[in-house]
């Protein structure tokens, strides 16, 4: 045993995303009942290379009493689970390893869908394009360095709002970048420095923040407020109050 850095997980603020794991090449880290756990102290290298793509904050490098790195066996068996995942990332396309809920995608085109709806009191044929144009949207998932922010509309939206609003793919998400979160229920500090990141590390060119009548929601407003102003940025800010049925008030 001798004193060196190594990895230390906080599994209150994992989310069990993957990115770490997909992101260790010695395989230190595996996802276990939901949580990142260290499975071997002597497979981490101390190195810290998946500090960056952990989304939650969750990782960070200590200095302990820990088990010599084994670089030998780690060679062994990075190589076996190279083979692994091969073997089960064939037919995944851009997926790639980790957690797929979590895994950063951009779209092009929207996917364009046929369905029957009624427009007064008429029957007719109605084309839906849905216009979200990334994954994943969760404020606690996203990278603040995400490439679909830079140069962005940005639309950070209260969770409740797109199941109030009718309308919130058209006349709100449309040609935005979003986040989405729930100011009550979730660490509105962190969303808050979340949201200063992403703002201060891209040319956000404005923000829309939609958020419900509720009081509570006023919360996910301020976190907007505080991170223009850590940030030091002078964006445009249109804020949108959407009633519990739906109106914008």
């Amino acid at each position: 045993m001798t004193s060196r850095m190594i990895i230390e997980i906080n599994e209150e603020r994992c989310v069990g995303c993957g990115l770490c794991t997909s992101n260790c090449a010695e395989g230190a880290i595996k996802v276990i009942d939901g949580k990142a756990k260290l499975i071997s102290d002597s497979y981490c290298d101390g190195l810290g290379k998946c500090l960056p793509h952990c989304p939650m904050d969750a990782l960070k490098l200590v200095e302990r009493e820990a088990k010599a790195f084994a670089h030998d066996k780690i060679e062994s068996q990075s190589q076996d689970e190279h083979n692994k995942q091969s073997i089960s990332l064939q037919g995944q396309g851009s997926m790639g390893g980790g957690c797929p809920g979590s895994r950063m995608l951009k779209f092009d085109e929207p996917i364009l869908e046929k369905k029957r709806g009624k427009v007064d009191s008429g029957d007719i044929e109605i084309s839906i394009k849905p216009q979200l144009r990334q994954w994943p949207v969760q404020l606690k998932l996203v990278s603040p360095n995400a490439p679909y922010f830079e140069d962005a509309d940005l639309l950070v939206t209260a969770d409740c709002v797109p199941f109030a609003y009718p309308n919130y793919h058209l006349d709100l998400l449309k040609g935005k970048a979003v986040v989405v979160g729930c100011p009550k229920l979730d660490d509105i500090q962190y969303y808050t420095e979340k949201l200063t990141e992403i703002i201060a590390s891209n040319s956000i060119k404005s923000v829309t923040v939609a958020f419900m009548e509720v009081p509570c929601c006023q919360g996910i407003v301020r976190a907007i407020d505080i991170a223009l102003s850590n940030a030091n940025k002078n964006i445009p800010v249109n804020k949108l109050k959407i009633g519990i049925q739906g109106q914008i008030l």
